[in-house]
């Protein structure tokens, strides 16, 4: 493939991309900022050429972990996973995740902090469930340990059961201590805790306030 360069063209659907022909023929694509160096009348080596395309996966890798970051934080176990699953070969994953590590962009501790507080305000749920949820992301034992020790499930108890108590108001009561506390396992609670909360006065249960919002 070695030979000189008699084009560079910019890719009609990835205008992020370049075209390289050698010698006349289309050779291969590289991002813009490992082509930025490249000019037409180039002789390129295949050591040389071998270098630019292992510099392109580079580029590729890293351009797929920060569009699956967009969404929100992911732990480094689940950015590796969607890495080797786009073909990326280990040595290109593991200097990635480096580069993301080095700006903060990687960080299992803060991930499963950040997981932790959306579960605890947007979906209050007992530390079994949300520790299953962190294996599951390839959190490690002593992350998971640190999250555990600030995680209020006494708290996410009280704001789940309020908010299923809420949805259950017009249940007969017969029925309604069994469903909420069906409800409350489900979202991983010890029952021991949901049976002691349920006993708590300040829980009147059925008996909640009509005008309080649904």
């Amino acid at each position: 493939m070695a030979g000189k360069i008699t084009a560079l063209e910019a890719q009609k659907r990835a205008r992020e991309r370049v075209n390289v022909y050698i010698d006349g023929a289309f050779a291969f694509g590289l991002s813009l900022r490992v082509a930025a160096s490249l000019r037409v009348g180039d002789e390129l080596s295949d050591e040389a050429i071998a270098r630019l395309q292992a510099g392109d996966a580079l580029e590729r890798a890293h351009e797929a972990a920060l569009t699956l970051l967009e969404g929100r934080p992911r732990s480094e176990a689940e950015l590796r996973r969607h890495l080797r699953r786009k073909g990326f070969d280990e040595t290109v994953v593991d200097a990635v995740l480096e580069r993301l590590r080095q700006v903060g962009l990687v960080d299992d501790l803060a991930f499963a902090r950040f997981w932790s507080e959306q579960r605890q305000q947007f979906h209050p749920q007992g530390w079994a469930l949300l520790e299953a949820e962190l294996r599951q992301q390839g959190v490690l034992d002593p992350i998971i340990a640190q999250v555990r020790s600030e995680y209020d499930e006494a708290s996410a108890l009280q704001a789940a059961a309020h908010a299923q108590a809420r949805r259950l108001q017009h249940v007969p009561a017969p029925d309604f201590q069994k469903r909420l506390i069906a409800r409350l396992l489900r979202r991983g609670f010890p029952y021991a805790a949901i049976r002691e909360l349920l006993q708590d006065p300040a829980f009147a249960f059925p008996h909640l306030d009509e005008s309080e919002e649904l």
